[in-house]
Formats: C-alpha cells, sequence, structure tokens
C-alpha cells in the first residue's frame, strides 16, 4: 500500500495536536506536496545539512526543531537555510516538524525523557491551557423541524465525539417571544406575545466550523430569527502539558540518580552538571525536555527531589538553589529531547507498519561540538 504524505500527517496531528503549540512556534509541514506518495520517514531533532544528507530522495524528514521561525523573510538559496529548503524539494523529500505541540501532548518529549530515565509518570508539571477547539451549540427549534435541523448541523461537522457521530441532546418546552416592526415571524404575528413549544437542542462542534454550522442551521431553521448559544467549552483536567513529574521504582542516592541521567542519556560535548546534596535521597523527579528553568518555580512546589532539564541559566539556577532543596541536574538540550525521536517513530510505525520506512537519524546535532574534557570534536 502508497502512503501519502497527507497519510502521515494525520497520523503526527492526531499524536502531536497542532493546537497545543505555544502562539509563538511555527508547526506543521514546512516543504512538501501532501499528495506526494512517501518512501521513508527520518526523525531528527534538528533539520541540519548533515541530517537532511540522510533522508532518502521522495522522503519525509520529521524534525524537532523548527527550520524556519524567527524573522524568516526570505528562503532564497543564498541563505544558509534557504539552500537546504531547496535541496529538500529539489530532491521530492519533505519537512514537518512538532515541536512544542510535541513538548505539551501526551505521550509527547518529556514523557520520552521521563522513560528513559526510568520514571514513572505521575503527573504534568505544567498542565496546558490549550483547548481542543470545542463548542457546545444550544439550538432552539420547533419539535416538527428538529430533525432537520439536526441533520444540517450533522453535515456541517456538529456532533462528534471521538468515534461517534451525530451525538446530541435534546428537552421539549416553551419558547416565548414578540415580534417587533419590521419582522416577519414564521409564528405569531407582530406586536403579539407568542409561546410556543420547542425543542432544546445540544450538540458539540468544532470552534473551526462555527461558520459552517451556523449557516447549514440558519438554512434549515424555520424562523427568521433563531434563538441559539454557543459556548466555548474549557479543557478538563487532562495529561497534556508541558514537563512531567515521575517517581523512581526505588529511591536512590542524587549521586547515583546523577550517574543513570549520564548513563542512559546519549553523550554530548555539554555533559551534566548538577546542584544538591550528593547523599540525599531520590524518589520523585520532574523532568522538562529542552530549556526549562521558566519552570523552577514549578518544580520546587510539587514535593519533587530533583528537577531535569536543559539551559539552566547562572543567575535562576542560583536564585533555586538559594531558596529550594529540589536538585538540579542539567544537561543537553538535544540529548534531553532526543529520546523523543524513538518514540515518534514508533507513532509512525504503529500507523502504517512494514508500508513504510522509518528510522531515527543517529547524527548528533547539539551545535556544541568540542569535548570539554579533551579538546577534541565529540
Amino acid at each position: 500500500m502508497s502512503v501519502r504524505l497527507a497519510d502521515v500527517i494525520d497520523v503526527l496531528d492526531e499524536a502531536y495536536p497542532p493546537v497545543l503549540a505555544e502562539p509563538w512556534d511555527s508547526v506543521g509541514l514546512v516543504c512538501g506536496d501532501p499528495d506526494d506518495v512517501l518512501s521513508s520517514v527520518t526523525i531528527a531533532v534538528d533539520a541540519t545539512a548533515a541530517v537532511v544528507d540522510e533522508v532518502p530522495d521522495g522522503g519525509l524528514l520529521l524534525a524537532h526543531h523548527p527550520l524556519l521561525l524567527r524573522g524568516v523573510d526570505t528562503v532564497a538559496a543564498s541563505t544558509a537555510k534557504g539552500a537546504l529548503v531547496h535541496r529538500l524539494i529539489r530532491s521530492g523529500r519533505s519537512l514537518f516538524t512538532a515541536h512544542t505541540n510535541a513538548d505539551s501532548a501526551s505521550p509527547g518529549v518529556s514523557d520520552a525523557l521521563a522513560h528513559a530515565l526510568g520514571l514513572t509518570v505521575e503527573a504534568v508539571l505544567a498542565p496546558s491551557h490549550a483547548t481542543v477547539g470545542l463548542d457546545k451549540w444550544v439550538i432552539f427549534v420547533p419539535p416538527e423541524n428538529a430533525d432537520a435541523v439536526r441533520a444540517a448541523i450533522f453535515a456541517a461537522g456538529a456532533g462528534r465525539i471521538g468515534d461517534y457521530s451525530q451525538c446530541g441532546w435534546s428537552v421539549t418546552g416553551t419558547g416565548q417571544f414578540l415580534p417587533g416592526d419590521g419582522a416577519t415571524p414564521a409564528i405569531g404575528s407582530v406586536g403579539v406575545p407568542a409561546k410556543v413549544v420547542e425543542d432544546r437542542i445540544e450538540v458539540v462542534a468544532p470552534a473551526g466550523a462555527r461558520r459552517e454550522v451556523l449557516s447549514a442551521m440558519r438554512a434549515a431553521h424555520p424562523y427568521e430569527e433563531p434563538a441559539f448559544d454557543i459556548v466555548a467549552l474549557a479543557p478538563p483536567p487532562g495529561d497534556v502539558g508541558l514537563g512531567r513529574i515521575g517517581a523512581l521504582n526505588q529511591p536512590e542516592p542524587l549521586s547515583a540518580f546523577v550517574s543513570r541521567v549520564r548513563q542512559v542519556l546519549p553523550q554530548t560535548s555539554w555533559g551534566l552538571r548538577a546542584a544538591g546534596d550528593p547523599d540525599m535521597t531520590v524518589s520523585r523527579v520532574a523532568v522538562c525536555g529542552g530549556a526549562g528553568d521558566s519552570m523552577l518555580d514549578a518544580a520546587a512546589a510539587t514535593g519533587v527531589q530533583a528537577y531535569v532539564t536543559a539551559d539552566l541559566r547562572h543567575h535562576p539556577a542560583d536564585e533555586h538553589c538559594r531558596v529550594s532543596d529540589v536538585a538540579l541536574i542539567d544537561v543537553a538540550h538535544w540529548a534531553s529531547e532526543y529520546p523523543w525521536c524513538e518514540q515518534a517513530a514508533d507513532v509512525v510505525r504503529s500507523a502504517f507498519g512494514a508500508d513504510l520506512s522509518v528510522r531515527v537519524c543517529p547524527i548528533r546535532t547539539d551545535p556544541w561540538n568540542v569535548d570539554n574534557a579533551s579538546g577534541s570534536e565529540g
């Protein structure tokens, strides 16, 4: 069976919903034709020239970090990133990015990091406030027209909950209105209060389908001015957001846990730095793949003994250590996110099996490449 790029995008968007991306982020398809048939999927943290060389012609590169993010106004071949885009397009290769949406998804980047460290995830460190973009529609309509209105709004995209469609609820009651001058009421007369039997229909619909649902409802509704409400739904507590809190199977000293982190994550020139009492017992740990010093306060408030993340700066770390006993373990940014690559590969393999070749690129794209101990390239 041939697999189109669009088919893979559908799978990735389900696993890493774009709605979870931070407002400043750039995620999704960077280049490629969704109708193209793919030969393979290669997964990496960064889309570098060396990584692109590893992608077979006609293949997709799934990268965690966006290639085009800040201040991009050209992809001319005379620029470094523009040249890379041209190389991709000329060889029929595609590029897709799952960044902060993959950070917040469940499972996502921090789940992969927690799993690599031997942690059992218990909670989200910083729950996401992103919604799945659902509205509740409440529509009032005469009972004899209720089925027609339901059919119209269902066809426009309303009424889907998980694997179920045409979902709704209704109850019969009494509606009241007074037609004013200029009105042409379908029921009643101008200037005369009217009370009519109506069904109250409730359905959910994607927020992005508001225009379509409204148009369908008005076309099927007998009233000149239908009565309806649109209520944006708040997300229920869930398992999406940045960072994770997890537990070790057995408590161990901080020194042993630091050694565990060093051993299980890929080696980098950056290495690993830690702050805390080496003899303290560690049983619960907060993790955040990528730069995580913005969540130092959140980690300190969770009752964990250690926090594993990347790109910790001097002053935030210093302030944390002055007021908190939560140990800090700072690893290379790339190393903290690399475990996600295999997780993403499993997502694609599970969807397409033997129909699509999937591999994780082994190239280390950490920008720090000179070993800080020997002075040689790592």
